[in-house]
């Protein structure tokens, strides 16, 4: 035989495990679930963590990104200076009317009462100009009543979608709310009803009506404005400010949705916090799968060690190594993001948080994170165990105990 026929003969694709009837697939398969248990355990474990790490995007999103319609890059809200709590003058509305680049302007005032019998509601109540206030939410489609009843009734309202679904309640039924911030409380009629918003939720009443009950108020909580279009919105802005600087009622004018981060930001800094607690998640993850991994190829040193003996090189049984920890883990990662995706898809949240969570969307992007994050563990946990197998020489590892 010569050196040619030697070599071919020693190849160690001829004496991959195949060659007794197993295929590679199959070998790493058999080794991945020798133990069961513990191949189980895995699994269950890196799919809980990724379906947590799942939840926290999904929550750090909700509440760090509002949703936004395309009518809401036009839209402008102007408060106080001072602070949301204190109100504005209702005569500053001649002015904000003729600044240029401005479609429509409205009083925007929460009311912020209690329903019925309840100790909380989710849902908010604004005073608003029935008659601009319909050039103001753009994307708002009427599904029953009628607008221009609402607009000739002071007492009547324009109640959303879902919150008319939630109570089971219809047009021309009245609705009761205990004042919490104002001094009087309010009876009104439904009159209309929206949907297609992002929050089909709302209440919107006369802000007439909360001027009568507070004896002439002549105050709003807030302007509501809509500019002509996406352009003007940064010259809308700065012109409100401008009129109102150095009077008694300074006014900050900011878009839509810089308004509802400010909201935000009173919880704190909500980004840090889930972040901190997804590096925990993280680091979890990749203790469990290193120790897993860890202990599955100190069991086969031996098996690795005649796999060596045959000719199979280190590149090789990394492959090995690295393909049953990456299968590991991405079984886990779909059955955790898989099924934190189909339950948070089925289950009404915004019911079981009272209304404090509306859109709870698992999006592609947190689902793709995720898996990255389970690949790279799945990476990660080969490379201590692929060491020690490189550093292992034939004869410690044929002396090594099962």
């Amino acid at each position: 035989m010569n050196s040619a026929d030697s070599q071919r003969a020693t190849s160690p694709s001829e004496r991959r495990p195949r060659a007794s009837g197993i295929t590679i697939p199959g070998f790493v398969l058999k080794n991945a679930l020798r133990n069961g248990r513990r191949a189980l355990l895995t699994v269950l474990s890196v799919a809980m963590s990724c379906a947590l790490l799942v939840t926290l995007l999904t929550l750090q999103r909700e509440l760090t990104v509002p949703p936004e319609s395309e009518a809401a890059s036009f839209r402008i809200i102007a408060r106080n200076k001072v602070s949301l709590a204190q109100p504005l003058p209702a005569r500053q509305r001649t002015i904000i009317e003729k600044i240029p680049g401005l479609r429509q302007v409205s009083p925007f005032t929460y009311f912020g009462g209690l329903f019925r019998d309840e100790t909380t509601t989710s849902w908010a109540q604004f005073a608003v100009d029935p008659a601009r206030f319909r050039e103001l939410i753009l994307e708002g489609k009427i599904i029953e009543g009628s607008y221009d009843a609402w607009v000739k009734n002071r007492n009547g309202c324009m109640l959303g979608a879902d919150t008319l679904r939630r109570y089971g309640l219809k047009v021309g039924d009245k609705l009761r709310f205990t004042g919490t911030f104002y001094p009087m409380d309010l009876e009104l009629t439904i009159e209309v009803v929206y949907a297609g918003t992002i929050d089909d939720r709302n209440c919107f009443f006369h802000h007439a009506l909360l001027d009568q009950l507070m004896d002439d108020w002549g105050m709003v909580g807030t302007w509501y404005i809509m500019a002509d279009s996406a352009a003007a919105v940064d010259g809308v802005i700065e012109r409100v400010n401008a009129a109102f600087e150095n009077t008694s009622a300074e006014v900050r004018a900011e878009t839509e949705r810089a308004f509802q981060l400010g909201f935000v930001s009173m919880f704190g800094n909500v980004k840090m916090l889930f972040g901190s607690i997804s590096a925990v998640v993280v680091f979890t993850l990749i203790l469990v799968c290193v120790s897993t991994m860890s202990m599955a190829i100190r069991e086969r040193f031996r098996e690795l060690a005649v796999l060596k003996a045959l000719g199979f090189r280190r590149h090789e049984l990394f492959a090995f190594i690295l393909a049953e920890s990456f299968g590991l883990s991405m079984v886990g990662a779909f059955v955790g993001i898989g099924g934190a995706w189909l339950f948070w898809s089925t289950i009404n949240l915004q019911k079981l948080s009272q209304g404090f969570l509306v859109h709870f969307e698992v999006t592609p992007r947190i689902m793709a994170t995720g898996g990255i994050v389970a690949a790279l563990l799945g990476i990660l946990a080969a490379i201590g165990p692929s060491i020690s197998v490189a550093r292992m020489s034939v004869v410690s590892g044929l002396k090594t105990l099962d």
